[in-house]
Formats: structure tokens, sequence, C-alpha cells
């Protein structure tokens, strides 16, 4: 490698802090409020620049703030993807989404039938894993196909959303069937419950039973759905709205699944197919956008090609990696940044770091922090291995309760973990490149739609640090450029391994 490329190549250590964002100080900067003198060092220093990690840079709507998915996505393609949600918008824009052949024989079926079409998803503008306003389209096609019930179970948000706004997005789907002339509100969830993905299934099955059989608290209005649970939209309790008779799903009905990211809905998905089949209904099934589940669900919009990333590249020239989170980023760091596919690589190691009972990250800010920093200085010590992967889920995970204080231990909980890493890099005479996925922590309320200020959340469109710490001692490397984007990222680790980037990679090495 030349001088002009970096003046170091070996192994090393590519930690993803999951929703560290930049921003300036400001009162409701969880990360400015914490005491955090590890990244704020890193930040400083001359090998260290910001990277775009929203909207078209990665492959999203312009202006759509990123999230976990497509972050580590980019991260491990080295290129920009287009996202589901962009192929969802596209699909929609040019007229194939109404116009799909499958789309069609299932509305045409319905209207033979009598049958009944259930839309089932998240209700927000989020655009993290779903969009209210996609259901507008789907409103009109059935109403073109002439299917003469549609029913709508609502998943109620406060995460990617500011909460206690549910009744304003419901609020909003009152107005979309308004204007298609069909469909109802019939039930209405919590996504705590609907998108658990931690394999709890008895929060599941809560959501199973809503849809599938009606069984919820009867409510007359969306003021009574929203306003009976205390631990906000994240965890509004099953309710089945009275006005719509029979809410559950009959046999010869059918469902379509509305949420175009695939990870926290389908263990509801194959849960809702496993509880019909057992209970002898048959019904059609189908998803907006592609679904990782058990059960064949066809999917109406297909996902982009991430193949030929980072692992393809790592496997291809014989390089061992270990791949560390726990269990909540876990699929981050093997199946999203893989190019969405679980099957490891030769020589690619995976350690699921996992807790004892259910989480509470209010309670417990440090999650399994303790021991993922474990895993990873163990790792960094195995001469053998070329490349440690890990995620600190911290920030972003507390982060999304909207508790600010929580969100402030959280991030110093990370910063004192990232030390602990970086010595141990040292140790090992080992590169790190730490970068963030998106923005969430530093930006903390937001205001509503109707102007009130309220705690948030979700994530922002604000850029991430990246930072490049050389091995040991050395302090030869180059300032990194001030222009960047998460599709740098494997580019730069491949050549800080010693290896040229992958053909199918567009982003640049940042050295």
């Amino acid at each position: 490698m030349s001088a002009s490329e970096g003046a170091f190549t070996g192994p090393g250590i590519l930690l993803v802090l999951d929703g560290w964002g930049h921003a300036d100080a400001s009162d409701d900067n969880a990360l400015a409020l914490a005491r955090t003198p590890v990244l704020d060092g890193l930040v400083a220093s001359r090998t260290s620049t910001l990277a775009e990690a929203s909207g078209d840079a990665v492959g999203l709507l312009p202006g759509t703030v990123g999230n976990s998915e497509i972050g580590h996505m980019v991260i491990g393609a080295g290129r920009p993807l287009p996202y589901d949600s962009l192929l969802v918008q596209q699909a929609i824009d040019n007229g194939t989404l109404r116009a799909h052949p499958q789309l069609g024989v299932l509305l045409d079926k319905l209207a033979v039938s009598s049958g009944t079409l259930h839309l089932i998803g998240l209700c927000s503008d989020g655009q993290i894993h779903a969009n209210v306003e996609h259901l507008s389209e789907l409103l009109a096609a059935a109403a073109a196909h002439q299917v003469q019930r549609v029913l709508i179970h609502a998943i109620t948000d406060g995460r990617d959303v500011a909460d206690h706004t549910g009744k304003t997005y419901l609020s909003r789907l009152t107005e979309l069937t308004a204007w298609a002339e069909i469909g109802q509100i019939a039930t209405v969830i919590g996504r705590g419950y609907a998108m658990d993905k931690a394999g709890n299934l008895d929060l599941t099955e809560e959501a199973v039973t809503l849809v599938a059989d009606g069984r919820g608290a009867p409510v007359d209005s969306i003021h009574d759905a929203v306003t009976a649970g205390e631990r906000g939209d994240e965890w509004v309790p099953a309710a089945v709205f009275t006005t719509v008779g029979s809410a559950g799903v009959a046999d010869g009905d059918a469902v379509l699944w509305f949420n175009f990211r695939s990870d926290r809905i389908q263990q509801f998905a194959d849960r809702l197919s496993e509880h019909l089949l057992d209970t002898g209904r048959s019904v059609d099934m189908v998803s907006l956008a592609q679904y990782d589940t058990r059960a064949a669900i066809p999917a109406l919009v297909q996902r982009a090609d991430a193949s030929g990333g980072l692992a393809d590249e790592l496997a291809t020239v014989g390089l061992r990696t270990v791949r560390i989170a726990e269990a909540e980023k876990f699929e981050h760091v093997t199946y999203y940044i893989n190019g969405r596919d679980a099957a490891a690589r030769g020589g690619e190691e995976h350690v699921r770091i996992t807790g004892d009972g259910k989480p509470d990250y209010v309670a417990r800010p440090r999650m399994n922090l303790d021991r993922v920093t474990a895993a990873v200085v163990e790792a960094a010590a195995r001469p053998e291995v070329d490349l440690v992967v890990a995620n600190l889920a911290n920030i972003d995970v507390v982060g999304h309760t909207g508790n600010l204080a929580a969100t402030v231990t959280a991030c110093e909980a990370t910063d004192a973990a990232v030390g602990q890493i970086l010595e141990a890099a040292g140790d090992s005479h080992r590169w790190v490149l730490a970068v963030g996925d998106h923005g969430n922590a530093e930006r903390m309320t937001k205001p509503a739609p109707d102007g009130t200020v309220r705690p948030y959340g979700g994530h922002t469109t604000n850029p991430v640090p990246l930072v490049i710490v050389p091995p040991g001692t050395d302090r030869s490397t180059p300032a990194l450029r001030e222009t960047a984007t998460l599709a740098d990222v494997a580019p730069t680790v491949l050549r800080l391994l010693g290896h040229k980037p992958g053909s199918a990679m567009t982003g640049r090495p940042l050295l």
C-alpha cells in the first residue's frame, strides 16, 4: 500500500455504534449531555469524518431518516441499495403496484366470494418499518376490484415517531378510508406486542388472537383505544372496535401485510399463519415487500440484490471474522451486513449475546454491554481472527425509549466500553473503524403533528461520526476525506485489511 493510501494494513475491528449521530449540543442531545471523553476524543481526531447515513445517500427516499437495517446493509454492501420503502414508493408512483397480477387475482377472488381483505401493519409515517400513506394505494386497489369489506388491523408506533401520536395516525386512517370509500379500523394494538422480534411469543400471541379471533377489549372510538394503556403508543393493549361486527379472520378471507421492513413483523406473520392453519382456516396471504418468514408469503415488491459485499469479499480472500452483538442487533452484524443472507460464510464465527428475562431498557440502560465488550476483547486477542465486527446497541435501543436520562446513561456506558475495546485493540495491534449506522440519541424531542414538542425515540437524518484509530502507537494515517457515506465503510475496511474493494462496490476507501 502506498503512503497516500495509508501507512498500515493488518487485522482490525469494525465497531458499529448503533444510533451514534452528530448534531450541535442542545438540551435534547443525549450524546452532548453525556460524559463521553472517549467518543469526544475520537470525533476530534484527525482521522475522523462525518458520513451520510440517510436519504438517497444510502438508498432511501430523499430526506428519509436512516435506520439500522439499511445502515448495516450499506455498510456491508459498499454501495447504496434501493431500500424496500423506496421500491414500494416507485411501484406506487409508476402504477405497477396497483396493476400487480398477484394483487389483482387476490382482490378479484375476494370480490366474487364476498370475503374480507385484512390489512395489517404499523400505522405511522416514520418510514422505518412502514408508511401509513401506502394504504391509500391498497384501499384504492381494493375499491377498484369491488372488494366489499376491508378491515384494518392497526399497529400503533411510539418509537419511529413521537410517542402519544397514535390518535393522530389512526385519525389519518379514517381519512384514507373515507377518501377511498372503503375500509374501517377493526383492531388496534401497540408495536411492543405485534412487532416483537426477540422470541417473546406471549407478546406476539396477544396480537395473533386479536387479529385472528377478535379477542381484545371492546372500544367505541380511537380515543378509547389509544388511551387504554399507560405506557404510550408502543404498548397500547389489544382493542376491538365494536362498530365492525366480526373483526376476526374467517375462512376464505385474505391478509395483506403492509410493513415494508421484514424483521419486526415476521414473527407475528409466522404465528398468525400457524394459528389460522391450526384452526382450519384457509386464508390467502401476501406482503407488500419481501419477508423472511417460515411461512410462504408472496411479496408484491421484490428486494434489491445486496450480494458482492464485504462478507463475500472476505470469504473470497479467506479471511476469518467474528461477528458479535446482543440479541436486539445480532441480525444486523450477520444477516443484514451480509446482504440479507443468514448463512455464515466460511471463516465466519457468530457470537450472539443474550440476557436473562425481558429487557427493561430504562431500568437497565447498560443492557448486556459488559458481555458484548468482553466478547470483543476476547476475539481481538485471538491472532487467527482477521476482523472483529461488533455492534454496541445501547445508544439506539435505549434512545428508542425516548427517556433522556436513561439514554444519557447508555451513552456514558458505551463510551466506557469503547475505551476498553480501544485498549484491547492497542494490545493486539489492531486498527479500529468506529461508525454510527444512523442518528438517534442526538435528538430526543420532536414536534408532534399538533406542534407540541414531545419526547422522541426515533431516528434522524443527521450524519454519523466515522473514525479510524490506527493500530498501537501508529499515528501516521492521513486525514480522512471530508465527504463520506456508509457506502465507503466496506471499501475502507478491505483496504485496511490489505485487499482491494470488491467490484460491486461503488463506495471509495476513505484513506
